[in-house]
């Protein structure tokens, strides 16, 4: 996707599925159609803050396998689990107040000599979770695939 890169979003229900859309990220790519939870929509499809914690960590899992390919260490897959809070601001309205990604790496960090160098900067090539930053704190864990907490 470069910078100019447009999506375009349609809504596609109406009475009880007034919530349905279709998200059209152009091209040969397929739509996405997406939904409110219940009681509001019908929880057919992914929600806004899923969408939202799913960019924000398949950005950081691609920034990961970036600078691992960079120091040429084999992490054997990545793997991923995000949540947010939701929290009430003082108007009472619904906001994402931080987002916590957990990334675990298929092999032990022993295996990978050159894994601190990799820790130290993947962060920084993530496009959506260092622009999310700006405004909802981004926590990022890592660990190795002996369980390991790295980071």
């Amino acid at each position: 996707m470069d910078a100019g890169s447009t999506i375009r979003i349609r809504q596609v229900g109406n009475g009880a599925g007034a919530y349905v859309f279709a998200v059209d990220f152009g091209g040969a790519r397929p739509e996405l159609m997406t939904d409110e939870a219940l009681p509001i929509g019908g929880d057919t499809g992914p929600v806004p803050e899923q969408l939202l914690i799913s960019g924000v960590a398949n950005c950081l899992c691609a920034s990961l396998v970036f600078a691992l390919g960079k120091f040429r260490q084999d992490a054997q897959g990545v793997e991923a689990e995000a949540t947010c809070q939701v929290e009430r601001n003082p108007e009472g309205r619904l906001r994402i107040t931080g987002i916590d990604v957990r990334i675990r790496l298929g092999a032990a960090a022993a295996e990978m000599p050159r894994i601190d160098r990799v820790l130290e900067q993947f962060e920084r090539f993530c496009t959506v979770s260092e622009s999310v930053k700006a405004g909802i704190p981004v926590s990022v864990s890592l660990a190795d695939g002996c369980g390991t907490r790295l980071k």
